[in-house]
Parts: C-alpha cells; structure tokens; sequence
C-alpha cells in the first residue's frame, strides 16, 4: 500500500513530462501576462469525489495540467483554526448532524438569518470524527462512505503539495463578530507555507493585507458575486464597482467574476456578445479569473452540452482570453486549454474514430433534416447518416423513425386520422411513413429530438421544429457535394414487413436510387448500408458491393467464434453499444469486455454508439466529459468509429494534437475502466447486475429475406421481422487491457 506522499509524488514526475506544452503554446495566447490560462481546481476534483477531501484534491493533481492551482476556501473553527470547507455550514457537505445532532444554531450572515452547523461553534478537535460528504445532490454520494476527514489548510499546503494553492476568504466580517481574526490567521499560515493567490469579496479585508503580502509570491484577487449584491464593506453593488476598476487596482492585482459578466445569457439560454470587462481589466493590469464552470448543469444552447466548447469560448475567441478559470472538474480545462485551443479549422486528424453521425447533428437540429446535415457536414463528420423509410407511393427518404409520431407533428395535423396499431413494429398505436404519400410527408413540421428530457435537459428549443426532411436522392446529392466526407450510411429496418404487408420493397428503392445517383462508380463516396436484420444485408451482398454493417442492438458480454464467423458471411463490420464493451450498474462503469479485440481479431471493424454530449448519458467514470468518454472507447478501447448525434465533439477530438505527443499528459490518458467502483465502500456499491449475454449463431441467422410478390401469412401474434430473441450467456471479462500511468496513479489514489 503506498501513502500520500507516495501518490502526490508520482503526480508531480507525470506532470513533469507534460510541463513544456504550454510553454510551446504560450505565445498564442491573449492573457494579460500572454501565458496559458491558469486551471484553478475548486476543492479539488469537487465534481466527482466530495470537495475539498484528500480524494478530489489528489485526483485534481493527477488529471489535471502541471500547474494547477488548488483552491480552498477557508473557514475557522472556535479556536481558530483554518479548514478547507465550502461554507461557513458545516450541514451541506459533511455529516455533521449525524456525528453530533441538535446542535444547530442561528446566527446572521451578511444581515440574514441563518440557521445551521457552523464552523465557528467547533473546535478542530471537535470536528475530528466529522467527514466531507459530497453537498450537490445532482452528483453521486456513492463515495460518501469513505469518511474522508475535514483538512486543515496546513495539510492541504503540506501534504498533498499542489503546484499553487488559493485561498478564498468569503466571510471575514461574520469571523470577526465572532472574535475569530482571519486577517491574522492567513498573514500566519502565509508565514508556514507558500500561498499563491488570496481572494475574497471584501474589499476590507483585501486592504487589511495587502501591505503585508509580497506581490511576487501572492496575488490578492477580488471576487465579484451578483452585480446586484452588495459589497459589505463599500455598501456598493458589485455591479458598480465593475466599472471602476482602477479602484480595484489600489488593493488587488486581479479579478474573479463570474463567467456571465464575460458572456452573458438571455433568459432561454443562449449566449448573447461578450462584455468588454475582460479587456478593460487588462487594460488595468488586472488579470481576470472566470468562475462557476462545472460541467454537469444544462449549459447555454450554444455549446451543444460541450463543456470543452465552454472552455474555448472563455480562452480562444479571437477577442481576448481569461487568465484562469475556477472549475470543479479541472479535466477539462486542462484538455480544453493544452489540447484545443488555436486549433486551425483545417488541422488534420488522425485516422480513427471514424465519426459517424445519427441522423446527422440531430443534438442540434431535428433528426434527419436538411438542417441537421448541414451542421454536421460542417462540423466535420466523415460518414453522414441516412436511416431510409419508404412513403406510400415508394419513395425511400430519411427520417430517424417508421414512426412519423416519433419526429414530427403528424398527430396534430390533418393526418391524425392515420392512426394504425402495427405490433409486427411496436406495441401501441402510431402513424407510419408507408400511410401517407411524400407530398405529405415532406409538409410535416419536423421536431427535434430530446431523449434527456426527463432530466429537464432539453436541445436548441429555437430550432426544436426547424428543417425538412430529405428524399434519398436528395440526400446522396448533398452529400457528394461535400468535399470533406469519407462516405455515407444508409440505414434500413423493418424491410421484411415492408414487403410482406406493405408490398414496398425499400431495398429495391434504395439500390436503384443509390445507382441513379452514380454511387456504383468505385470513386465515388464509401458507401456502408447498416441493418439490424443479416437477411438485409445478405440481399445487397447478392447484388453489390458496398460496405455491409450489421448492427447488434442488444448489450452483449460475449460472442463466439462460429458466431463472429456467421456475421462475416453478410457482414463486413459491426455496430455495437457502448455497454457491450463497458457494462454499467448505476452509471458507473463495472469491467471491461473483449468483444472489440474479438470483432477486430476476425477482421471486423468495430463502430459503436450512440456517444452524445448530455452529461446524463455518461458514466460518473468520464467526469460528465464527452471527450473523456470519447477518448476511453478511441485510446483506450481502439474501437474504429463513433456513432454520435454531436458530430462536432468527436471530430475535434480526431484534430487533438496532444494524442501525437510522445508522452501523453495526463488529462488525456484514458481513465481505467471499473476504477471508481472499487474506492465505492461496499454499503454504497451499486447492486450487482447479470452479465450481458452472449451472442450466439441463433441470434444473427435468419430466413432468406421475402419478395414483394409474395402474398403475406396471416398474423401469428408474432412480428415477421420482430426482435431477434436475446443472447444468453456469461461475459467474458478482458484480462490484457491497456493500464496507462494513469491508471496506476488512480489506483494508488484509492489505497487510502
């Protein structure tokens, strides 16, 4: 078992190696010194692991670039010491009202009543047996069961040794009214250890110690709060001393405000232009900290739910760039700032992943509109998707649904009378592509898709019923006239009832439409047609030769090798969930499977999906980062392509010249999968899941695809192309996977 010092150690030789990047990159940049912007972790690692505990302070170190700053907020107990603790309240991240009940108070806070546990009521001994818990309910307290304890900033300084650390001083007036001076204890604790910045919203206390600090080794930053909040001790608004900065000049060398007096946010949650604060405060000689970047809360509409985007908003715009950020998820501004900043809009990527869209950018735009694959040829996709349905008058179009209810207002227009019960395609009612003719279909009013809703986490509501959909035709012809894609997929379902019931052949529609289109010429764009059904599939090997994908659609564990040998005789590659590769209990990643090495082992490349950029969608293991996610399945499971309906993240990620370094940095080495679940104490673990199955011949073999002459069966109460019958089996857990640097210093990390 190693010990801290071991840990924090091995932290520093990694950040060694990745130290001279952002001197390589430095004069790119439009901070006021001209540096990189400085990643200031608050409490640590505070969006995964309890803040402010030993864990989110050493996992800030270890993913994180070499200067990271750790910040702490001070608070004093009864007998004065200093506790890194977010709140005066001790109730809200610890478990103080179990270690000690009925103990709570009221007292006046800035002239407001305040009722709690409060830091000023215990001595440090008292609060020995009181430990951190995690205090946003949003994120897991899974790791609330390891008792982190309260640290004293001393230890903090002393034991974890953070390349900078920032002490924040949020309530030095309530401190004095209770004859606690936190004036004298950061002059002390200034005299012990070294302290990088000193901030605090108290213009006062700000003064009381500027004369006392040296300005060579400690900053001392004024933190702005609302603009309509009243500084205590000018009895001025924040708002109003924003604009007399040279004020703030005479006591502070810096600012900290948050990120929407930078980037202001109308009421429905879209960026409006940039003020011009930080600029003015450079013009002062005032450097500018942006605060309140977290990454798992619904981010303006412009982003596209990217925390990178965020990032590079706030440092790379062309215009000006902050000089640090205050985030509880210190990954990403590390990647964000060393990784994809003054990144060229033609930079070349490396080959893989293959970034495939869904329905093209439909995070953006409603699915399968003309809009929709705009944006995502614009953002860079390789393959553009085309999930073809069939009109009632034979025209094969894209639309991500048989169900029209599914993307568009069928049900409150005219057509409302078109509802049918098709159980051979779903239980419950709906209104098919195959009831209504394409004049009426292209008229619809298409909607945009939002599969996190549940969560309140909604897409682009100002383009929630823009575009049109597109005939295939049409669809091809767009994509050839983009000189940036690498082929097109054309996705197929549900064609045995098709042409059984329906007598429409889509398979027919598509290949005489794909030839129309010129697209049997060999030059001409990949083409991949992806089905879930091998009969599909093995009907358009008869015929041609195009790339034929066959998509798993259950979560396996496993599959066999007369399995994988039945899937190449119709198949050329292999779509696959995220979960056949990573099984989850309760968003946490459990162990790591071998189907990737297996599929690619016979030749099989491996694309998987469905990657999009809500943080709900992640495994607490990617620290609510789409690109973390994205760079697990890449690097460290070497999977071939994504499949995602934010192509943007995915091909940015393709562009990132980090991964071309010989020494990977930190913040960009894949996370060891199943790692978090082992620090989880066993009364917090998540309840054991069965093992996704195996794949089995059984479940990929099929009967020869029908003719659209043929007369239909009458129903059996079964579907003709229904569900193929789940896989059964165990999974087979891969013992030879890649453990970075990374993943050794993670696990040193949960030893103690």
């Amino acid at each position: 078992m190693c010990n801290l010092r071991a840990l924090v150690v091995a932290a520093l030789l990694l950040h060694s190696v990745v130290a001279l990047v952002s001197a390589q990159r430095s004069s790119q940049w439009k901070t006021l010194s001209g540096d990189a912007p400085k990643v200031v972790a608050r409490g640590g690692f505070s969006g995964l692991f309890p803040g402010f505990s030993s864990a989110a302070f050493n996992l800030a170190l270890i993913t994180s670039v070499p200067d990271v700053i750790l910040w702490c907020d001070v608070q004093l107990t009864k007998d004065g010491a200093g506790i890194c603790f977010p709140d005066l309240l001790l109730n809200n991240n610890s478990n103080i009202n179990e270690v000690l009940p009925q103990k709570e108070k009221t007292y006046l806070v800035n002239g407001v009543s305040t009722k709690g546990w409060f830091t000023v009521d215990y001595t440090w001994d008292g609060l020995v047996n009181v430990s951190v818990i995690q205090g946003i309910y949003s994120r897991t307290n899974k790791f609330d069961g390891n008792l982190y304890p309260i640290l004293l900033v001393e230890d903090v300084a002393t034991q974890v040794k953070p390349p900078g650390l920032w002490l924040n001083i949020q309530h030095d007036i309530f401190f004095s009214q209770h004859n606690l001076s936190m004036r004298n204890y950061v002059l002390s604790v200034s005299r012990q250890v070294v302290v990088n910045y000193i901030s605090s919203p108290e213009v006062a206390f700000l003064n009381s110690i500027k004369s006392r600090v040296s300005p060579s080794v400690t900053k001392l930053v004024f933190r702005f709060l609302g603009q309509d909040e009243t500084e205590p001790s000018t009895n001025q608004t924040y708002g109003s001393l924003l604009k007399n900065l040279t004020f703030i000049k005479t006591f502070a060398s810096g600012i900290l405000i948050p990120k929407t007096y930078i980037w202001p946010v109308t009421n429905d949650n879209y960026l409006v232009p940039h003020t011009s604060v930080v600029l003015d405060a450079h013009k002062e000689g005032l450097t500018v900290f942006g605060s309140d970047f977290v990454n798992d809360v619904p981010l303006p509409y412009n982003y596209s739910y990217d925390p990178v985007s965020e990032y590079l908003q706030f440092v790379d715009n062309g215009d000006f760039s902050v000089d640090g950020v205050l985030s509880d998820f210190p990954i990403t501004p590390s990647e964000a700032i060393e990784c994809f900043a003054h990144l060229a809009s033609n930079a070349s990527g490396q080959a893989k992943p293959l970034v495939i869209s869904k329905y093209g950018a439909s995070g953006d735009f409603p699915s399968c509109t003309d809009l929709a694959y705009t944006k995502a040829i614009a953002d860079g996709v390789d393959v553009l998707d085309c999930p073809v349905q069939i009109s009632k008058d034979g025209i094969p179009f894209c639309a991500s649904s048989i169900n029209l209810i599914d993307s568009t207002t069928v049900a409150q227009s005219s057509f409302s009378n078109l509802t049918t019960v098709v159980p051979e395609i779903k239980a419950g009612s709906g209104i098919y592509t195959f009831s209504l003719a394409w004049k009426d279909i292209e008229g619809l009013t298409t909607t945009i898709s939002n599969p996190s809703s549940k969560y309140t986490l909604f897409r682009n509501p100002r383009f929630k019923t823009g575009g049109k959909y597109l005939t295939l035709s049409d669809f091809l012809a767009l994509a050839k006239k983009s000189s940036s894609l690498s082929g097109v997929l054309i996705g197929i379902e549900y064609a045995a009832y098709l042409a059984e019931e329906q007598r429409l052949s889509v398979t027919e529609a598509v290949m005489n439409t794909l030839s129309k289109a010129g697209f049997d010429n060999k030059t001409a764009l990949n083409v991949k047609i992806q089905s879930t059904n091998s009969s599909v599939l093995m009907k358009f090997k008869e015929k041609t030769s195009y790339e034929l994908v066959y998509k798993i659609e259950e979560n396996i564990g496993d599959t066999l090798s007369s399995t994988i040998e039945d899937i190449k005789k119709f198949a050329d590659s292999v779509v696959i969930n995220k979960a056949s590769i990573f099984p989850e209990s309760e968003a946490f990643i459990t162990g790591v499977t071998d189907v990737v090495s297996k599929l690619q082992a016979a030749k099989l490349p491996v694309y998987v999906e469905l990657f999009s950029n809500e943080f709900v969608t992640q495994a607490w293991d990617f620290f609510s980062d789409p690109t973390v996610e994205i760079n697990l399945f890449v690097s460290g499971a070497n999977v071939d392509g994504v499949i995602t309906d934010f192509p943007k993240t995915a091909a940015r990620y393709k562009k990132n010249p980090c991964l071309r370094q010989k020494e990977i940095p930190s913040y960009m080495s894949p996370i060891p999968p199943a790692s978090l679940v082992q620090v989880i104490t066993p009364s917090y673990l998540p309840p054991a899941e069965a093992p996704n199955p195996v794949l089995t011949e059984s479940d990929v073999i099929e009967p020869p695809f029908p003719s659209v002459t043929a007369v239909a069966p009458a129903p059996t109460g079964g579907s003709t192309v229904g569900v193929s019958p789940r896989p059964s089996g165990q999974p087979k857990i891969a013992a030879c996977f890649f453990l970075s640097y990374l993943a050794m210093a993670i696990a040193a990390l949960f030893l103690f």
